[in-house]
């Protein structure tokens, strides 16, 4: 199994989107990159903290490639915008890429290049060394396959998650 800990923009569209594949065992959400321990989910949301909402993506490489995981990541956000997500907007919604080793990073680094063959030279994307995992509060995880009719899920969440399965179809659980 590898685990990959990514920052998109909320981390909820993270969470859905990556569950609809084969081989994703779980995605854990919660906060990382800042200076405070152990922060909130509104500590986080205020920018001060310097912590990024991500979500940790466990998943087996023998089933769906760390390659296709981080091409379904930059299929699911703008990594152009910086520090935010459409309305989603400061620090914590950045674009960022935490790598555990440098095998880790440099697999980051070549999925970065890629992306700008698609999204151009724009791309703001940011690759740091992990730090703790801080894990996000119960009612975050797999937020929207508890609240699928929630306002922001059918607004933001679920187009992004019609837009990855659209793009990745050969690897969506049956």
């Amino acid at each position: 199994m590898m685990t990959f800990i990514l920052g998109g923009g909320c981390f909820w569209c993270l969470d859905s989107s990556f569950m609809q594949f084969k081989g994703v065992s779980d995605v854990v959400v919660g906060y990382m990159g800042g200076e405070i321990a152990d922060p909130g989910y509104e500590a986080v949301c205020s920018g001060t903290t310097g912590h990024a909402e991500v979500a940790k993506v466990i998943f087996d490489e023998s089933v769906i490639p760390a390659e296709t995981i981080l091409e379904i990541f930059f299929t699911l956000h703008d990594p152009t915008q910086l520090n935010r997500q459409g309305n989603d907007v400061g620090t914590q919604y950045r674009s960022v890429m935490y790598y555990t080793d440098n095998s880790q990073r440099e697999l980051f680094a070549a999925a970065v290049e890629k992306a700008k063959g698609v999204w151009g030279d724009g791309v703001v994307t940011e690759l740091s060394p992990a730090t703790v995992f801080w894990v996000g509060e119960e009612y975050h995880q797999d937020f929207f396959a508890k609240n699928p009719n929630q306002g922001y899920c059918n607004a933001v969440v679920a187009p992004k998650m019609l837009k990855t399965r659209k793009a990745f179809t050969a690897y969506l659980r049956d």
